[in-house]
């Protein structure tokens, strides 16, 4: 959970600009004033830094050798690898009246200014376009994690399945989600208490964050179900995700009051091989593997995991 109290003490800016007059003017008025600061030299270098190094803040000068800055920074706003919620400050040396103005915000900039620069409206402006980065991306990390586990909620999986679906859209990768249903062994139910329940969720959680990759979101979708959207992961590969973590959960004995209680993992889930030529989006996807456990989950005990085209086509409530 974020902490809205607790500001990063060195902010990072990217200063995207080949000009090493004009760079090192910025670098003389942002590192003294505690900023750190990262360089590009062409429009291309300016977007890999700006998903690599997540910066808090960007100033990229328009008249970039390769890409045009505004071009960049549109680019940076469609990108799902990039936050939304960064500030980008294009800057410029050549015409910087209304209709250059207002493309650049029509391309997604906080701000367009002309050069010289005023130094200290500069840092007023930075100081106040990082206090509101800070305080959306604490109300959007509260809101989309779920406070027991620190897993994502309903609402942040829904949110990382767009993100993760636009990219595997755009490399034509396979694209699975995985739902997860640990259960104590031997009990049916509603037999466990809600402080049972909880323990066990808060545990399996560590399990899945410990045993998860860095690429997959996970997240919990109730009390005793987990998801996983997990890109560049095929029909196969959903099967060995389904063995690696189930198996990893049931080999680990979940303490709880008066012993430990092993759990029996079931699993439904729904892939496809290339999501740019899926008929659904990614949150279908992952609405589609919910069905397929609780298909299964419905009809008995036997059965451990169901693809969705084995499950009837009924959506969840």
């Amino acid at each position: 959970m974020a902490n809205r109290d607790k500001a990063p003490s060195n902010p990072l800016v990217l200063i995207a600009n080949d000009q090493e007059w004009s760079a090192r003017s910025l670098e003389s008025i942002l590192g003294p004033n505690g900023f750190s600061v990262v360089r590009a030299y062409t429009g291309q270098q300016a977007l890999e830094r700006a998903r690599t190094a997540q910066p808090d803040l960007i100033i990229l000068d328009a008249q970039m050798p390769d890409i045009h800055g505004f071009e960049v920074c549109r680019m940076l706003r469609n990108d799902p690898r990039f936050s939304a919620t960064t500030p980008i400050v294009i800057t410029t040396s050549g015409p910087s009246g209304r209709t250059q103005r207002l493309e650049a915000y029509r391309a997604g900039a906080w701000e367009f200014l002309g050069q010289p620069l005023d130094g200290e409206a500069l840092l007023l402006k930075l100081g106040t376009f990082l206090q509101c980065k800070r305080e959306v991306d604490a109300l959007r990390e509260e809101s989309l994690l779920d406070p027991g586990t620190g897993l994502y909620n309903m609402r942040g999986l829904s949110h990382r399945a767009q993100e993760i679906g636009a990219d595997a859209f755009r490399r034509r990768d396979p694209l699975a989600c995985v739902v997860f249903s640990p259960e104590p062994e031997g009990s049916g139910p509603g037999e466990s208490s809600d402080e049972e329940v909880q323990r066990i969720a808060e545990q399996v959680g560590q399990l899945f964050k410990r045993t998860g990759r860095s690429s997959d979101a996970i997240g919990r979708l109730g009390h005793a179900e987990f998801a996983v959207i997990a890109p560049a992961t095929s029909n196969e590969g959903a099967l060995r995700l389904i063995q690696r973590l189930g198996g990893s959960i049931e080999a680990s004995p979940i303490p709880v009051r008066g012993g430990e209680r092993t759990l029996r993992v079931r699993a439904g889930y729904c892939a496809v091989p290339d999501f740019a030529e899926s008929p659904v989006d990614a949150v279908e996807l992952l609405l589609r593997a919910t069905t397929a456990l609780r298909d299964l989950k419905r009809d008995g005990e036997v059965e451990q995991v169901r693809a969705f085209d084995q499950a009837p086509l009924t959506y969840p409530t």
